[in-house]
């Protein structure tokens, strides 16, 4: 029964895929009929990954899958964070297409399939289980892009996704068959294995074989120097679909990138030196491109290329032995509900056509819209790091576990990217409170989306309460 229960939240969104895809083929069954059962969908796996056991790493059904998933307090941190980005997706993307064209029945079908693979990509202990679920995300979310396909933006956004995407899937396959010849397994315990007997730097497949899935990973997370697509990609896609990849796609990356760096001490220090380079990098270009934007979704995306940077953080200071991935998850879980917040409060208060995309658009907010414009400077708030909220303490225990693992200078470098984000994140929040207003800012009526800015701000302040040990 423990084995069944901890890939149940897997099959329960697996199972929930089909059955929207079967559900869309009935004309009886509307847009709003298929919103309201693709939300039900996620918020039933969502409870459902709850009831799963927390404690010592267990392989679910060792036998009949050959001890290719395991799951632990870890996979289940960040199986209830995508669970919670495809709910709150889900409801942003019922009130985006109140006002958008675009929609497809088969849209929450995708969003399932995706969290699926998200989903199995947490739990998978071996390489070739890993780059499945890669696939079946990846083409999801290429899916979720294009949805609207008389639309020039999305089929540009997605393209430049999917030539990309493709390149990454490849250096994966590469990685993996290397490792494969350096190891004669693809499982990561087997891995860790040979790496303690044989050491890391003298068996060069090994090195080949981890470097190359090391930039499938970056290019996932988009980090540093394979960030250039982010921007495009982001700013193609759906609002909905932007706060999705933003926030589930990166928890799932981070979570199988963490499980692969943690095999063994040694795979961990023969990169960490370069990871210490990369995370600085991600973190300042980031802001670079951030400032210069002047549309919204071009400034997150940008940002989300920065706070990649403070998640490298952690993967450079994590202790291979006894890893929970504690801070790793609770940075995840103030990033994502900051990060959804803004996405859900764009899905209605950027217009038809998302007419409301830039600075300027939202001058005066506050006085029209308070409670709207309160959240999201709520949201603003905790990415720049300001206390009290989840962000601040989110980087306040990235940097403190660095300072911890002996990177002072990287801390440092950290808190300095801080103070520098503050720029863009309050040029928004002036212009929402010190601006006068343009427009009266009509929105849809009857939807979800800004109930669900307002629980994302009130998880903003919640989350800042979890204990972590660092």
């Amino acid at each position: 029964m423990h084995d069944f229960m901890a890939i149940l939240p897997l099959v329960a969104t697996g199972a929930g895929a089909i059955l929207v895809m079967l559900a869309a083929a009935f004309e009886s069954f509307k847009k709003e009929g298929i919103s309201i059962l693709g939300i039900g969908l996620f918020a039933f796996a969502f409870f459902v990954q709850l009831t799963v056991e927390s404690g010592a790493p267990i392989t679910p059904y060792g036998s009949v899958f050959n001890g290719m998933l395991v799951t632990s307090t870890f996979t289940k941190g960040a199986g209830l964070i995508i669970l919670a980005c495809g709910f709150f997706s889900a409801i942003a993307s019922q009130t985006y297409f109140t006002q958008n064209e675009g929609f497809v029945l088969e849209y929450y079908c995708m969003m399932l399939f995706a969290a699926c693979g998200m989903l199995l990509m947490t739990m998978a202990a071996e390489l070739i289980t890993v780059f499945i679920a890669l696939e079946i995300m990846s083409l999801a979310i290429y899916t979720l892009i294009a949805s609207d396909r008389r639309s020039v933006l999305r089929s540009e956004a997605v393209l430049k996704y999917l030539m990309l995407g493709a390149f990454a899937g490849a250096f994966f396959v590469m990685g993996s068959v290397f490792i494969y010849a350096g190891a004669k397994s693809t499982k990561f315990a087997d891995i860790g294995q040979v790496v303690a007997e044989t050491g890391f730097l003298t068996n060069p497949a090994l090195v080949g074989g981890s470097l190359l899935i090391l930039v499938a990973f970056l290019f996932k997370a988009a980090a540093f120097p394979f960030h250039a697509w982010v921007v495009d990609v982001y700013d193609g896609a759906p609002v909905p679909v932007t706060g999705f990849m933003a926030t589930a796609v990166k928890t799932a990356v981070f979570a199988v990138f963490a499980n692969f760096l943690v095999i063994n001490g040694q795979l961990q220090e023969g990169w960490v030196n370069y990871l210490f380079y990369i995370s600085v990098l991600t973190m300042f270009v980031g802001n670079l491109i951030a400032i210069g934007q002047n549309s919204l979704k071009r400034m997150l995306a940008a940002s989300g290329i920065v706070h990649t940077g403070y998640l490298i953080i952690a993967l450079v200071a994590v202790n291979s032995e006894g890893f929970t991935g504690s801070t790793i998850i609770f940075y995840l879980a103030a990033y994502a509900a900051s990060t959804l917040g803004i996405f859900a409060a764009l899905s209605y208060l950027g217009g038809e056509g998302e007419k409301r995309n830039s600075f300027e658009d939202f001058n005066g907010l506050a006085k029209v819209r308070p409670y709207s414009a309160a959240c999201i400077a709520i949201f603003l708030l905790s990415m720049a790091g300001i206390p009290p909220t989840a962000g601040f303490m989110g980087k306040f225990y990235i940097i403190a576990g660095a300072f911890q693992g002996g990177y002072i200078s990287l801390g440092v470098l950290g808190i300095f990217s801080s103070i520098l984000s503050m720029w863009y994140y309050l040029r928004l929040i002036i212009a929402m409170y010190f601006r006068e207003p343009e427009e009266d800012f009509e929105v849809a009526e009857m939807t979800l989306a800004p109930l669900g800015t307002f629980v994302l701000a009130l998880s903003v302040f919640a989350i800042s309460f979890i204990p972590v040990v660092i």
